[in-house]
């Protein structure tokens, strides 16, 4: 068939790469002048499917007012009179039980290992590189409330399988030497082996190229503004540069998917949550992360690409407001300096923010719609680069009438219905 898929973020991009290799002729629309100049521009780096949770969760109402109030807090709201924006928090406060947190987990990990496993397999096929580290990942944590508090997690983790080690404040040294120069007390930490990291820009990039070697057309600079439907289907999809015509559309927008369906009767509640990030030069290698170390208290991740450090965090509610706030840098200064304070130079750092597509419960937003030949794949939040692959792979067999290799319960727009 011919597909278009519309949206040259990383989500995008793996879905056109997936689609070519089944088979099908494949058309992108990116609205940039190049793939992955947006929320895939400048993320955490991890792939990490063990922290793969949903925001809505047991005791995130009352951390929320804490993280609020504190200095350096990895919250912000800037309310708007966007009935969207309150919506979706109420929805996500609906969700904060043991119970739903439970199950949107269990959603989202198998996704999300599947997903890793993908990426490996794609790695063993293909000429790709992107700073890539299969290292693990370590959350650190500062105080014992909150390694207590990692009891909960570590029972899914027991329950679904996943691989974990629970370390002393000395074993936390010892898989991240570059703590020994923290100038704050460390109380343990809980590591993830079988966790990944890498560009994900870099990534998407050459996939990109290798894409188009299997066919795949990219149409760039062109923004998609609607679609028309007749008959139950796609006719056309309208853009700056024309309509264009397809057997089957993938849509993957990110935070901009709402906007396109809700003309046709689809409500997808993915709001925009605002992320930052530094990347700066290491200055001492073995002061520096050797892979990502995920700071509890300021919720940041410091992730290790190759010459360069990546510090990710924060999340600001405040719709699709792109400001570079100083107050959101000095956080991420924060929390790297007081753990790594040789590791890079922060003054030469460049400062970045993107929009992640969440949605209220956790889960992505995947696979078939009311209308006959149009499909999803957005939704991850933070955790696009690590469920790219696998997402890709499940909207690919179920575009081609397959039966995807993971079960996609749960990971349906009719969730919502």
């Amino acid at each position: 068939m011919k597909i278009g898929v519309l949206g040259g973020g990383v989500i995008g991009v793996t879905t056109a790469y997936y689609l070519a290799r089944a088979g099908h002729e494949v058309e992108l629309i990116e609205r940039r002048s190049g793939v992955g100049e947006e929320t895939s521009f400048a993320n955490a780096g991890q792939v990490s499917p063990g922290y793969s949770s949903p925001w809505a969760g047991p005791g995130i109402p009352l951390k929320a007012i804490k993280w609020l109030t504190m200095q350096h807090g990895p919250l912000a709201i800037r309310p708007k009179l966007d009935p969207d924006m309150w919506r979706w928090l109420f929805s996500l406060l609906r969700n904060c039980t043991s119970a739903r947190y439970a199950l949107n987990k269990s959603r989202m990990v198998p996704l999300a290992e599947y997903s890793r496993d993908c990426l490996r397999a794609l790695r063993a096929d293909i000429d790709i590189a992107y700073d890539e580290q299969s290292l693990g990942t370590l959350q650190l944590f500062r105080t014992q409330q909150q390694l207590d508090a990692v009891a909960k997690d570590i029972e899914v983790l027991r329950e679904i399988g996943v691989a974990y080690e629970v370390l002393t404040p000395k074993g936390c040294r010892r898989v991240e030497p570059g703590l020994e120069h923290a100038t704050v007390p460390i109380t343990g930490g809980l590591r993830l082996p079988g966790d990944e990291t890498g560009d994900c820009k870099k990534f998407t990039d050459r996939l990109a190229v290798l894409a188009g070697e299997l066919g795949v057309k990219f149409c760039l600079d062109t923004t998609v503004t609607g679609l028309t439907t007749g008959a139950g289907r796609v006719t056309s999809v309208m853009t700056s540069r024309g309509s264009k015509f397809y057997d089957a559309c993938v849509v993957a927008l990110g935070c901009a998917t709402p906007a396109l369906l809700k003309p046709h009767g689809m409500h997808l509640p993915v709001y925009p949550i605002k992320g930052y990030s530094l990347t700066l030069p290491v200055r001492r290698s073995a002061a520096a992360p050797i892979s990502t170390v995920m700071d509890e208290t300021y919720k940041t991740a410091i992730t290790r690409l190759g010459d360069r450090i990546r510090v990710g965090g924060t999340a600001e509610v405040s719709g699709f407001d792109m400001a570079l706030r100083p107050v959101r840098r000095r956080a991420l200064e924060h929390s790297f300096t007081q753990l790594f304070p040789e590791g890079g130079n922060i003054s030469e750092a460049s400062f970045w923010s993107g929009l992640r597509p969440m949605t209220p419960d956790g889960p992505p937003i995947i696979g078939a719609t009311p209308v006959d030949n149009l499909f999803v794949n957005t939704g991850h939040g933070t955790l696009g680069w690590t469920m790219a692959c696998g997402s890709a792979d499940v909207v690919a067999d179920m575009v081609s009438g397959r039966k995807p290799a993971i079960s996609i319960d749960g990971l349906a727009l009719s969730r919502y219905a």
